[in-house]
């Protein structure tokens, strides 16, 4: 093969439609404001791709060079989804992409979302105590009442989109119910930025963050401040709930072994205080969903 046609290779065609499309995107596109001052770059900059796409910046210089061509099946949908292409140019990205990445390993799963029947179990044994399961990328996968009750708001969305920090950036209630909105928010982009470090690719991560930047001007700009956390210690969490009045509640978080990266949270409060009884009271008054499992809805 000749040296001109090594350089025409399919990273090289990858990179040259990555320019094309992002010339032609412009900031008010993508929900972003014009800042001060005439912009150099015709539509949008390599960094403003990049933060749409949740890659980092980088990553996506490389791809455009050409000296990145193992992009994953996540990446370049979650590139497709920030250039807003069409369906025909989303087809024709995953096929430049196909194959520039002719020998890339296969490429990660998203972790399974069902909860095992032993662990739905154990979410109602912890009643009146709300209890609740996440993903690795705070998917709610299951609750109880109480968690439900909670959450107040979160049960207005379908189940497979409820997920905490949806919740925390997306539903109107949130910045009203939670008394650190501020700083929960910091704490979920820290942990979901850590999840990112370790598995980049992770199409159940770029499909959260991608929706998070495009919709959450406060998401996108924690965002790029790049901090990361994994778990932080136990700690009182205050709620200003609709139906309880303001509630303060101790929380524990916890690994569940045999799980893909599930965790149970669980919230806590002394027997014989306000809180308490605000605790019963959700439980008691909680809605019960359809979408629960037939035998919990039994119970």
């Amino acid at each position: 093969m000749a040296p001109e046609q090594r350089r025409d290779n399919g990273g090289t065609e990858l990179g040259r439609f990555l320019r094309a499309r992002r010339s032609q995107v412009t900031p008010a596109d993508v929900g972003f404001t014009p800042g001060a001052g005439v912009r150099r770059t015709p539509g949008l900059r390599r960094e403003e791709v990049a933060a749409l796409a949740g890659v980092s910046i980088d990553y996506y210089t490389r791809l455009e060079r050409g000296t990145e061509t193992r992009p994953s099946p996540a990446v370049t949908d979650a590139l497709a989804r920030a250039l807003k292409l069409d369906a025909d140019e989303h087809e024709h990205l995953r096929a430049l992409a196909a194959r520039a990445a002719r020998y890339a390993p296969e490429p990660p799963r998203s972790p399974s979302r069902t909860v095992r029947p032993p662990l739905r179990l154990l979410l109602e044994t912890l009643r009146p105590n709300p209890a609740y399961i996440t993903s690795r990328t705070l998917d709610v996968l299951a609750a109880n009442p109480g968690a439900t009750a909670l959450y107040a708001g979160l049960d207005e969305w379908p189940a497979a989109q409820r997920n905490i920090g949806r919740f925390l950036f997306l539903h109107p209630a949130a910045r009203d119910i939670y008394a650190d909105w501020d700083n929960q928010i910091r704490g979920c982009v820290a942990r979901l930025r850590a999840l990112a470090g370790t598995d980049p690719d992770a199409p159940d991560l770029a499909a959260l963050v991608g929706e998070l930047l495009l919709k959450s001007p406060d998401f996108a700009k924690l965002w790029e401040r790049y901090d990361v956390t994994r778990r932080t210690a136990a700690s009182n969490k205050t709620f200003h709930h609709p139906q309880v009045g303001t509630i303060t509640l101790g929380f524990q978080g916890m690994q569940l072994e045999g799980t893909s990266g599930q965790r149970l949270g669980i919230y806590l409060a002394d027997p014989g205080t306000p809180d308490y009884d605000a605790m019963i009271l959700l439980d008691l008054t909680a809605p019960r969903h359809t979408d629960q499992p037939a035998a919990q809805q039994q119970r």
